[in-house]
């Protein structure tokens, strides 16, 4: 009986103009593969690439800052939606497209552009997994986890795509390996679970740390991850004392 070829997620990073499209587009992409092996367990796979892409606009100043691509190196560079079709199409060996911050890859990477394809969130699903980190984004998870087998200078310099996916794939790696593929996209669908109070006097507490009052104002805040937060640990209080408040009695503190 044939053996099933390996299943493989591809990390994405995109560098771009800005942060909204239509009005910003895609000026680079970077993938690195991340395989399953015959013993179940996910290893990076190949050496992973990165393309530059016209982004059929001016690259802002602001944003070279950050990136240092000059419009000179994107000139002559191919059309995004020429570049994402080889990148992003779907191959029978793929589970599901991955990036650190999905939703901003997911602006650019759309669904008729990726058949649809699952995503997963390396940021929302660090913070399930390592709730204590002293913070969550790619490098500071990078530093503070020091994952095995990472060539330090090939994640440099940051803010370039093909560094950066293959940082996110480290990070990938180790989820993929502690939970399943399975589990990381759910959490993705989810809004992310923030550990702590991320803005504001109470900034750096945990939730747990606030008063009833207190968490009850963060009810309102429009940043639906800091809802679905406290709606969590407003669920977990419930649990530990059965005659606690319900919700709409939070709403009115």
């Amino acid at each position: 009986m044939p053996v099933p070829p390996p299943q493989i997620i591809r990390v994405i990073d995109l560098e771009t103009t800005g942060s909204a499209p239509p009005a910003h587009g895609v000026c680079e992409i970077g993938w690195q593969d991340v395989k399953q092996g015959p013993d179940g367990r996910w290893e990076l796979d190949g050496e992973g690439g990165a393309m530059f892409v016209n982004p059929g606009r001016p690259i802002p100043p602001v944003t070279q800052a950050v990136h240092h691509i000059l419009e000179e190196q994107v000139a002559d560079a191919p059309w995004w939606h020429d570049v994402a079709r080889r990148v992003l199409d779907p191959w029978p060996r793929r589970v599901a497209l991955a990036a650190h911050h999905s939703s901003f890859e997911q602006q650019f990477c759309t669904a008729a552009l990726t058949h649809g394809a699952d995503w997963i969130c390396t940021w929302k699903c660090a913070m399930r997994l390592w709730p204590d980190s002293p913070g969550f984004s790619n490098q500071i998870l990078r530093y503070w986890r020091k994952p095995e087998g990472m060539i330090h200078e090939r994640g440099l310099p940051i803010h370039r795509a093909f560094p950066d996916s293959y940082v996110t794939a480290f990070t990938l790696r180790d989820q993929l390996n502690a939970v399943g593929a399975q589990q990381l996209i759910e959490w993705t669908r989810l809004p992310g679970l923030l550990p702590r109070v991320r803005y504001g006097p109470d900034r750096g507490k945990e939730w747990s740390e606030l008063d009833a009052h207190k968490l009850a104002g963060y009810l309102h805040d429009r940043d639906e991850d800091v809802r679905y937060s406290v709606e969590h640990e407003i669920a977990r209080r419930q649990g530990a004392d059965p005659g606690a408040r319900s919700r709409d009695d939070w709403l009115l503190l």
